[in-house]
């Protein structure tokens, strides 16, 4: 080769890979939107060249991996977003050093996959591995800090993940500006936890902090502004406050209806808590409809022993429990409860929840030696995984002095 032919070359080359960056950037522009559809388009376009002009550990592919990974994460395709965040990692392991902060961001996002797919002790692994890398750049511990967290509220230690939560906001606070979307999450978390311990009041104004947040900073069609107005209306939902409830989980639903796939779990989540809101409203025919919708999606989307899934059929007994089809509802809530005896710890707050609801079903049909036996597991576990006043405690405490009534 000419002297004249390798410099062509070399322009070319160059020319190729300054327009697979504009592919890039542009991708990040319409991600940053909420548009993932147009962002995975423009990525894949930048991809298909870097392949073609760099070498095959070049760092710029694992930049490219990693968006790509984010991407169909926030679409909910999780094995396709496994496979570029493991290629990103691959990339970096070769050539970077091992306690490179770009290893820690790859460690980080493959935490975040495994997590959404409810394999939590991989999800651990690979946050703690990116929290040591992070022990010395504070804006990115808080991220480990916060991811932390919500494998812990995942599985039911709630003290645990507020203490992460609280640490990721301290630091957040500290460094980055006050309107910064990750100060958003961190609110976020943090109610999201407090409702889980029936700290209602606590829960909503931090939800409501992270959602005038998101208002101020983000497209009104913006995925995560559904988020808040989901997280909100499901604290009223808590405190029974049905209208307000509804008011903010259709904001949410239609936000998601627009921006999101129609198989997307996040849809997913939304119909479940209208189902929610529907059922104790006592508009049952409203409420099987929203939770079958939920049921379909996850059904398509997760594992069949995935824990989402455990929800779907819990939510969906008991608007049968409520129908009086007692039989219907013992089906679903079995399938809930063997889900949950696989995937959860055993002394998690949602097995809880499945011995509760088959002990009211069996009340229901005055088995109550049955109905018994079912509270005072639930009533072992929430013991031991909650607060002592949370509402939960006092509801089955009332449950079985009620059913001892009838047994005498």
């Amino acid at each position: 080769m000419s002297g004249s032919e390798s410099y062509q070359n070399a322009a070319a080359a160059s020319y190729e890979h300054k327009k697979a960056m504009n592919y890039h950037q542009l991708g990040l522009n319409y991600c940053n939107q909420g548009d993932y559809k147009n962002a995975i388009q423009y990525y894949e376009q930048a991809l298909e060249i870097l392949q073609r002009v760099l070498p095959s550990n070049h760092p710029d592919l694992a930049t490219l991996y990693n968006s790509i990974g984010s991407v169909y994460n926030n679409m909910g395709e999780y094995s396709k977003a496994l496979s570029s965040h493991e290629k990103a990692l691959e990339i970096k392991q070769k050539t970077l050093p091992s306690n490179h902060p770009s290893l820690a961001i790859s460690h980080n996002n493959i935490g975040l996959v495994y997590d959404k797919i409810g394999e939590y002790t991989t999800a651990l692994s690979h946050h703690e591995k990116a929290l040591e890398i992070y022990q010395t750049i504070l804006p990115s511990l808080a991220s480990s800090y916060s991811n932390i967290g919500s494998v812990c509220d995942k599985m039911g230690e709630y003290s645990k993940a507020l203490s992460y939560y609280q640490k990721a906001l301290e630091i957040r606070k500290g460094t980055l500006p006050s309107d910064h979307p990750h100060l958003a999450t961190s609110y976020n978390n943090i109610g999201g936890t407090y409702r889980q311990i029936g700290k209602y009041s606590k829960a909503l104004s931090y939800c409501k902090i992270a959602l005038e947040m998101r208002q101020k900073t983000l497209p009104s069609n913006h995925p995560e502004l559904a988020i808040s107005y989901n997280n909100v209306g499901t604290v009223y939902k808590n405190m029974e406050q049905y209208s307000e409830a509804l008011l903010f989980l259709e904001k949410a639903i239609k936000i998601q209806e627009k921006s999101l796939p129609s198989n997307h779990p996040d849809l997913a989540g939304s119909y479940n808590n209208i189902g929610d809101v529907y059922d104790s409203m006592g508009q049952y025919s409203e409420a099987l409809s929203s939770h079958e919708k939920a049921v379909k999606i996850r059904k398509k989307n997760l594992p069949s022993n995935y824990p989402d899934l455990a929800i779907s059929y819990n939510n969906i007994g008991t608007v049968y429990d409520n129908m009086g089809e007692y039989s219907k509802a013992l089906s679903s809530h079995d399938k809930a409860l063997e889900i949950r005896q696989k995937t959860l710890p055993s002394n998690h707050p949602s097995l809880a929840t499945s011995y509760n609801n088959i002990g009211t079903v069996y009340y229901n049909m005055k088995d109550y030696s049955k109905a018994l036996s079912y509270y005072e597991r639930a009533l072992a576990i929430k013991q031991r995984a909650l607060p002592s006043r949370h509402p939960d405690i006092k509801g089955v405490k009332e449950s079985i002095e009620t059913v001892k009534e009838e047994m005498k």
